[in-house]
């Protein structure tokens, strides 16, 4: 997976690549070598956002549908810190390399395999390595919200992945995966919303108003997830969503 994400940090930011006589922006002279460092002054722009482009390129994977997931079962099961944030994100990374190694895997073998062997040239490969990753976004992606970032744009056809730019697919891609990730957590939340309503209207009943429901509600809710096996059922379902 990390050849995978440079080849699309490389496909983020090809004005970092621009030609030796950029002017600089910066330059150091170290010492009496009086050799010249020098950062290109289109550079900035990209430079400026490396910081971002963790959550960008995650951002184009399946990721956000998994983590949304993982965070509304926490939040279904009343614990604010169990599963810690940690977990739960090693946990959600993990199966987004699982569910991206075929896409990734692609990439490498033909864009980033190539770059490095220097019978590719940049934009070539990042040409190459820009078709697996839209193949798999285009297939997650509703054609409504397709349709909303790509407007009346006759040129573009969103059955032939060369004609959908990044710029319109990766939006849409984010809002459908956003869409998925909330009906999956609803019917996730479910079973817990009605042990809590049946523990609340029992204590109600009988006049333990003063004691949380949440402390009740708490142990039920985690027999019910383990006697279901909920990982294994909540991981499959997962898995197979895409």
């Amino acid at each position: 997976m990390t050849r995978g994400l440079i080849v699309l940090a490389l496909l983020l930011s090809p004005s970092l690549f621009a030609a030796e006589t950029s002017v600089p922006l910066l330059s150091v002279t170290p010492g009496a070598g009086g050799q010249v460092i020098g950062v290109p002054g289109t550079s900035l722009p990209w430079l400026l956002l490396f910081p971002f482009l963790p959550a960008l390129l995650l951002a184009f994977t399946a990721f956000t549908r998994i983590a949304v997931v993982l965070f509304l079962l926490r939040q279904g099961l009343g614990s604010a810190t169990t599963p810690p944030n940690l977990v739960l994100m090693g946990l959600a990374l993990l199966l987004t390399v699982f569910v991206m190694s075929p896409a990734l895997k692609t990439i490498d073998t033909e864009a980033y395999q190539p770059y490095l062997a220097g019978s590719l040239e940049f934009n070539a490969a990042a040409e190459r390595a820009a078709e697996p990753l839209k193949t798999f976004m285009l297939r997650q992606t509703r054609a409504a919200d397709l349709d909303l970032f790509i407007g009346d744009d006759k040129s573009i056809d969103p059955k032939q992945v060369d004609s959908v730019p990044l710029a319109a697919l990766a939006p849409a891609f984010l809002t459908s995966e956003l869409k998925t990730a909330f009906q999956i957590g609803f019917m996730v939340i479910l079973p817990f919303l009605v042990i809590d309503l049946v523990v609340a209207a029992v204590l109600t009943a009988l006049g333990m108003i003063m004691l949380p429901p949440h402390l009740v509600s708490l142990p039920l809710k985690l027999l019910l997830f383990v006697a279901v096996d909920g990982w294994h059922l909540l991981v499959g379902s997962l898995l197979g969503s895409f």
